[in-house]
Formats: C-alpha cells, structure tokens, sequence
C-alpha cells in the first residue's frame, strides 16, 4: 500500500508497504481523504517534535476512510462505515516508526467500546487512549468534513479545558486552523466577543469570515487599547500557537481572575512567565495533548452542525492535492499559503 514516510527529517517520500492485519478488535480502513496537521506534521517533517527522533517514520493523523475489514470480537464498525481516526502504529517487518501513520493508504480503527465491554480496555490487551476518538461516522457527513472532525473535535476540547463560557470576551493570538477553529466554535458555542490576533492580513480576514468581532495586527494600538478603555482585561487570551513570546504579551490583556490559555505543543521545556505583566490572579491553562473524553463528547454536536450548513470544510480547505504530491504539500504549507489541505487517495 500507498504510505507517506519521512525518510529523515527534511525528506518526505511515498513508499511502498505492507497493508496492516486487523486484530481482534480493529477494522482495517482503506483511506480516500486525509488532512495536513501544519502544526504537528510540520514539526515531525523538521524533525523537532517533542519525544520523535525516530526516522523513518510514518506521518499523519487527521483522516477517513471506509471500514474493509473487521475483527471477530468488532461489533461497533461494519464494512462500508466510514470511519475516522484510523492510525498504523506496527507494520510486518518493521523498518519504519510511527508518526501515527495516519497517510498510510489503509490504516487501523480500534473499537473501544467492545474493548470496554470486554473488560479489555488496558494496557496489557494493547489499549491506547487514541481508541476512544477513533469512531464510525454517519454516511450523511461528506469525507472532507469527516476528515476536519479530528481538527474541531480537539479545539472543541480545548474550549472545555478552558473553562470558556457563554457570554464571554476572548482574544486568540493566531489565524491558523487552530485560531481560526475557535472563533469558528466559540461564536457557535455563545461567546459574545472573539478578537484574532495575526501578522497575515488575509488570514485576519479569514478570522472575518469565521465570525471574529474585530481582528488585530500584532502592532496594532488598537490591540491594548481594546483592553485598557473598557477599563478591564478580557475573560480569557488563547495562545493558538505555542510560543512564549506571545504568552507573555497575552497576560497583560487577562482580566482579574480571567485565563491565560495555552494551546498546542511548546518547544521549550523552560520559559519565563512574567507573571507581573499580568493580574494577582488569573488562571494559567496549558493543553499540549487532546482531552480524549471531550474530543468524544463534541463528536455528535458538531456533526450535528456539519448537517445544519454551519460548519463546512469550504470554510477552511485552501489546497488539495493527491497524496503522490505530498511534497508540494508540504510546500505550500510551509510558505504559509495553506489553511487547511486535503490529501486525496
């Protein structure tokens, strides 16, 4: 089959390997459409992420795909399901390591709830934490947005890890897929206010379309005074990009007892807080790793909104490509011209 390998950290090739043999509990997914991660794949591509030094390795995460094959002990995915989530940790053989392996032309879904049922949910069966976001979808939610679920369903979770309310003001430092994911969802879920912070004019406008309130360069001075002539800070300040700079520039804006909200993976072990630019008190919120119950939790809502015309992949899709043309993906992912790419098999 078909996989994406980085072959050393700056190389990434289409390679040749076996198709994986379902256990017990998985069903085997042949893949048609996957989602470029900018953040985690650009950093596993580099050869940067935090705990992978590996290579080769095989990439990706974010995908669907149909159910092929099933398991005897499955009784939660049928052939012809689509499922998402679908990764290749182990292959026959050996010779690659796992960046989740969710590129591979037909991948693993594992099915949690017969595992929990069983009494087999645990490390010594081979359970992992990922299985319970690994879930069959409706046949009414197109591919793309199926593929997109396993972006929005963790920025779903975060705004749980936040603590985020209806009613409240809240700043986002980014324009990504991440920053523009929770204008997109906090505006849905009640929030009355969501400012977007970007360098990138045309990503501010994007943040515009998602439904953002006001959009700010970073050197705009309307960006303080946004918070100093209401005579508050705001509820909470999301970093959606994982750098302490920003950080640090976020605390200022934070109210009494509001949050500062740190999204996404921080390269640095070991950063300052300068913890007088902010108030006495506030909430500090670090979310480097998804929150598996609420990913599962937000699975139903937002398929609801999928069906309701009020979330859609044209939103966020800029780029698509066939999987072969991985690299000019990667390209023109790096060059910061890419929302969101679709990977089509």
């Amino acid at each position: 089959m078909r996989a994406v390998a980085v072959t050393r950290p700056g190389e990434v090739r289409v390679v040749d390997v076996p198709v994986p043999e379902p256990g017990p509990y998985q069903a085997l997914v042949q893949t048609d459409v996957a989602v470029l991660c900018n953040a985690t794949d650009g950093k596993l591509v580099a050869g940067h992420f935090p705990g992978v030094d590996r290579y080769p390795l095989l990439l990706g995460h974010e995908n669907t795909g149909l159910v092929r094959k099933v398991g005897a002990r499955v009784r939660n995915f049928a052939i012809g399901d689509r499922a998402i989530g679908g990764l290749v940790f182990d292959l026959p053989g050996g010779g690659y390591a796992s960046g989740w392996g969710g590129f591979c032309e037909y991948t693993l879904v594992n099915d949690h709830d017969a595992m929990m049922a069983d009494g087999v949910a645990d490390s010594e069966h081979g359970w992992l934490e990922v299985f319970e976001i690994q879930r069959r979808v409706d046949p009414d939610i197109p591919a793309a947005e199926a593929a997109l679920l396993c972006t929005w369903r963790e920025v779903q979770g975060g705004i749980g890890d936040f603590q985020l309310q209806p009613g409240q003001e809240v700043l986002v430092f980014g324009a990504g897929p991440v920053g523009l994911s929770f204008v997109k969802l906090g505006k849905l879920a009640g929030l009355a206010w969501v400012g977007v912070v970007d360098p990138v004019a045309r990503k501010r406008e994007l943040a515009r379309a998602m439904g953002a309130d006001a959009v700010f360069a970073p050197d705009d001075p309307a960006l303080d005074e946004r918070t100093h002539a209401s005579g508050k800070g705001l509820d909470a300040v999301i970093d959606a990009v994982g750098s302490p700079r920003i950080v640090n520039r976020a605390l200022r804006m934070v109210k009494m007892g509001g949050s500062l909200c740190v999204y996404g993976v921080v390269a640095e072990d070991v950063f300052p807080l300068e913890k007088g630019l902010g108030p006495y008190n506030f909430n500090l919120f670090v979310h480097q790793w998804p929150t598996r119950r609420r990913e599962r939790a937000a699975h139903g809502p937002l398929c609801d909104l999928i069906r309701n015309g009020r979330l859609s992949a044209r939103d966020f899709v800029t780029h698509e490509y066939p999987v072969e043309r991985i690299a000019d993906a990667l390209k023109a992912v790096a060059s910061g011209e890419v929302l969101k790419c679709l990977l089509r098999y």
